[in-house]
């Protein structure tokens, strides 16, 4: 009897110890590059960018092939924050970007409204120290002037150096907009810059640029040992998770790396790539050798800095129970990079704008591999809710979580859609992408543009008018999802919906 009681106990504590174990919810660490490109890393095919720490990772982690983000970065942060599609929050370009008149363009709000939730909030409630490092770009220098919506111009932004406008950021109603008012318990650096240079009264002609130390941003406190924004962000990274580590956190690290201005990391590194063999492949290094030769120099600086995160979380025993998303907010800058493999770059509705980088390692839970799954910015949001095992969030997303895929469950067949009202280098469109097919419609006259990217992936054929069944098809899923969600399209438009 007595050696059935204790058989009994320890069937009991091994289920009570395995119960623990799926209820503990993981850390998460969100890194998001800026502008760096879906070709601009070694494992997405890069042969002249050298990325070999996040290479190796993505070896151990499940990459993501077809990720995408918006074309340009406000959108895509709004996107990802709140889990919604742009004609949501308003915001479909960078505002200071945009051209054209009010009556074919709907110009675009910079901050996103207070009625948003993003997705710091949940994580909050749910038992989630978080922080915010880097750049935000969700509000705006002065939301004030947002009220008056539709906006008849484009919303303007003060002169590099300018901090007149810092007294009313630090505000209790301006800093509703910030990460300390949307759920993050700190915030690093987080403001409405969209690049680190504006703390210069030269920009981007400063030697810093923002990236060397003194970097001049209100919201990064200067300590004596500074000399590298990728590197200082990333030291504040791991000091949080060190104080917090005792709990569930999230650390939003969103590096203001490789954004222009171009800023070599060091002459060496800087030497090294400009004496480097172009890659034939991707055209990379072929062109601009002294721009791409900085750009890859601060490429390298992110790499390095993840692996130190890495590392900390292998010394520090968190690697098993901390998710780590590595990607981009969109598509490179084509001043910085380029590739031969796909049409456009940042700020186009072409892959080469929209298609991004991105892997999620959790040693131990995610398989190693590579899943063509197309997914976005906004799955992320309810991926979180998912694994802070947030069971009652009620508010309106447009992503699907990505934990199916993450346990090599199949998603259900899905499309992605864009809506980017507002004029930046190409008109106004809505997008939809559908297992290989992609269809364009302009918003302004209706014309279509058809890609097949299994085939196509540089979008050099337009096949609308060669495929009259595939684009009623897409074009009636596309003016549906429009029609069902009442999304405004530009006055001027000849469109019904």
């Amino acid at each position: 009897m007595e050696h059935i009681k204790k058989a009994i106990a320890v069937v009991l504590c091994s289920w009570m110890l395995s119960s623990c174990e799926k209820e503990k919810k993981p850390n998460i660490i969100f890194i998001m590059a800026d502008d760096l490109g879906w070709q601009d890393v070694g494992f997405m095919g890069s042969n002249w960018f050298e990325t070999p720490n996040l290479d190796q990772l993505a070896g151990e982690s499940l990459v993501f092939s077809n990720a995408y983000m918006y074309p340009t970065c406000s959108p895509s942060r709004a996107a990802l924050l709140t889990g919604k599609q742009s004609f949501r929050t308003g915001i479909y370009n960078v505002p200071v970007l945009e051209k054209g008149d009010n009556q074919h363009n709907i110009f675009s709000r910079w901050t996103v409204g207070l009625e948003h939730t993003m997705y710091a909030e949940p994580l909050k409630n749910a038992g989630y120290r978080s922080i915010h490092l880097g750049k935000w770009h969700v509000v705006g220098p002065n939301p004030e002037e947002e009220k008056d919506y539709p906006f008849q111009k484009p919303l303007k932004q003060p002169d590099n150096g300018n901090l007149g406008w810092l007294t009313d950021h630090l505000s209790i109603d301006i800093q509703k907009y910030y990460p300390l008012g949307k759920g993050f318990h700190e915030n690093v650096g987080g403001t409405w810059w969209g690049d680190p240079a504006r703390g210069y009264t030269e920009g981007y002609k400063s030697e810093s640029g923002g990236y060397k130390a003194p970097f001049k941003n209100p919201f990064i406190g200067d300590k004596e040992d500074d000399e590298w924004l990728t590197d200082r962000l990333t030291d504040d990274a791991i000091d949080f998770i060190e104080r917090n580590k005792q709990q569930p956190f999230l650390v939003n690290l969103h590096y203001y790396a490789p954004h222009r201005p171009t800023v070599p990391r060091d002459k060496d590194s800087f030497q090294k790539f400009m004496g480097k063999a172009a890659d034939s492949i991707t055209g990379q290094g072929e062109n601009n050798r002294e721009e791409i030769a900085g750009y890859a120099t601060m490429i390298a600086s992110i790499d390095e800095n993840v692996k130190r995160i890495f590392d900390y979380l292998d010394q520090e025993g968190l690697r098993e129970n901390t998710i780590v998303i590595f990607t981009s907010d969109n598509g490179f800058n084509g001043l910085q990079s380029g590739t031969n493999i796909l049409r456009g770059a940042k700020g186009t509705i072409y892959e080469g704008g929209l298609r991004v980088p991105a892997f999620v390692n959790w040693k131990g839970h995610v398989a190693p591999g590579v899943s063509e799954t197309p997914i976005c910015g906004m799955d992320y949001f309810p991926t979180f809710l998912d694994l802070a095992q947030v069971k009652d969030y009620n508010g309106k997303l447009d992503g699907e979580s990505l934990l199916p895929l993450l346990k090599n469950t199949a998603l259900k067949e899905r499309a992605l859609f864009w809506h980017v009202a507002s004029t930046y280098k190409n008109p106004p469109c809505s997008i939809i992408r559908k297992d290989k097919w992609k269809l364009i419609q302009y918003l302004n006259d209706g014309k279509l543009e058809l890609y097949n990217l299994d085939k196509d992936l540089k979008e050099a054929h337009n096949l609308a008018k060669n495929n009259p069944e595939i684009v009623s098809q897409l074009l009636g899923e596309l003016m549906t999802w429009r029609k069902n969600n009442n999304v405004p399209l530009p006055p001027a438009s000849t469109l019904e919906f």
